[in-house]
C-alpha cells in the first residue's frame, strides 16, 4: 500500500523572512551604478546602522577595518567578473567592537535586476575567534616545543660531562627530563596578569608531589608560597633546580629517611620601585630540611648533586642567586630569584 505524501509547504514571504531570522542571515541589495546599499533589519543591526538611514558603499566602506578595507572594495568590485558563487569574510568596527562579517552572492552580475546585486551577510564572529584562538595555540605550542627540545639537547650535553657511567647518564637525564615533563603538565595561559604558564604553587606542589608518600607518613612535604603566576621558561628553570636539590634530599639529605621534613616556603618583595636594597623585583624561596642524618657540608666536586646545573639555571634563567645553608640540623636553601624572570 502506498504511503500518501504530506503536500509541499508553501513558502510565502512570511515564511522565508522567517527562516532568515532564524538563521541569522542578513539580505542587502548594491546598486551597482549608483553605490546605494539597501540591508534589511538584520544587516543594519549588524553594522550599527539606525533603521531608516539611507546608506552607500562608501559610507559602509568607513566602517570596515583598517586593515581589510582596501582588499574588500577590491573584491567587491571583482564579483561583477566572478563566475558562480563568491564568499569574502572581513572585520568591520561597530564602537569599540569588532565583529567578524561573510558576504555572500552570486558573481559575474547574475540575477542582477535594475542595476542591484543581491546578496547576505553573516556574522562569523565566533568562527573567527576560534581559528585565530587554534592558531595562536598552535604557534605557541610550536614554540614551546622548541624551546623544550633546546633544554632537552643542553641537559644532555651536561648530563654526559658529568656522568661517569653509561648507566649514569641514562638515569640522571630521565630524571631531569621526567621533572620538566611533570613541570610543563600545568604550563597553559592564566586569567589576568598571574602569568603565562602556571602558578607557582601548582608546580612546587607537582615537582615535590612524588616525594610526599615515601616516608612513614604524609604530610613531609610542604609548600607555602602565595598565589604567583609563572611563565614557561620560569617554570622550566624552576622545574630543574627543585628536581636537583630533592635528589640530593633524597641520597643525602632529609627525604632520605622517613621521619624527614621539607618546608618550602616564598617572600616577596612588594615594593614598585626600586627598595632601599635595590631588590624590589626579588623573590625568596626558601628550602628547609628538617629530621634527617647529620649534615655534611658536600665537597665542591659533588657533580652528583648537579651544582653546576643549579647554579646555570639561578643566574642565567631565574636572574637570581643561591646560598647553602649546611647547619646541623638539615640543609637551608635560599634561592633568591628574578619575579620578572620567572613570569617569562
Amino acid at each position: 500500500m502506498a504511503t500518501e505524501r504530506s503536500p509541499r509547504p508553501e513558502w510565502d514571504e512570511k515564511h522565508l523572512r522567517a527562516a532568515v531570522a532564524a538563521a541569522g542571515v542578513a539580505l542587502w541589495a548594491w546598486n551597482v551604478d549608483s553605490g546605494e546599499f539597501i540591508m534589511d533589519g538584520q544587516g543594519l543591526d549588524l553594522w550599527g546602522v539606525p533603521d531608516g538611514t539611507p546608506v552607500t558603499f562608501e559610507e559602509l566602506s568607513s566602517k570596515i577595518h583598517p586593515a581589510d578595507v582596501d582588499r574588500v572594495r577590491a573584491a567587491f568590485t571583482a564579483t561583477r567578473a566572478i563566475v558562480g558563487a563568491y564568499e569574502i569574510d572581513f572585520r568591520i568596527m561597530v564602537g569599540d567592537e569588532v565583529r567578524w562579517l561573510s558576504a555572500r552572492g552570486q558573481g559575474n552580475d547574475a540575477d542582477i535586476a535594475h542595476q542591484r546585486m543581491f546578496g547576505i551577510f553573516i556574522d562569523v564572529t565566533g568562527r573567527k575567534q576560534a581559528e585565530e584562538s587554534h592558531e595562536l595555540l598552535a604557534g605557541e605550542m610550536s614554540h614551546r616545543v622548541k624551546n623544550l627540545l633546546q633544554v632537552a639537547a643542553g641537559l644532555a650535553q651536561f648530563t654526559s660531562r658529568t656522568a661517569t657511567t653509561t648507566q649514569d647518564m641514562t638515569r640522571d637525564l630521565v630524571n631531569r627530563l621526567t621533572a620538566l615533563g611533570r613541570a610543563h603538565d600545568l604550563v597553559r595561559p592564566l586569567p589576568g596578569r598571574e602569568g603565562t604558564a602556571a602558578l607557582l604553587g601548582d608546580v612546587l606542589a607537582v615537582l615535590l608531589q612524588r616525594y610526599e608518600d615515601t616516608g612513614a607518613f604524609n604530610g613531609r612535604v610542604r609548600v607555602s608560597v602565595p598565589r604567583m603566576g609563572i611563565g614557561e621558561a620560569g617554570a622550566t628553570a624552576l622545574a630543574l633546580v627543585v628536581h636537583e636539590l630533592a635528589t640530593n634530599s633524597i641520597k643525602h639529605g632529609a627525604l632520605s629517611v622517613a621521619n624527614g621534613t621539607l618546608d618550602v616556603s616564598c617572600d616577596t618583595h612588594v615594593d614598585e620601585g626600586p627598595g632601599d636594597d635595590g631588590h624590589a623585583d626579588e623573590m625568596v624561596i626558601v628550602w628547609t630540611e628538617r629530621g634527617g642524618p647529620p649534615v655534611v657540608a658536600p665537597t665542591a666536586a659533588l657533580a652528583g648533586f648537579g651544582s653546576v646545573l643549579i647554579e646555570r639555571s639561578m643566574s642565567r634563567q631565574l636572574g637570581g642567586s643561591i646560598d647553602f645553608n649546611w647547619s646541623a640540623e638539615g640543609a637551608i636553601v635560599t634561592m633568591r630569584i628574578s619575579k620578572n624572570r620567572l613570569a617569562k
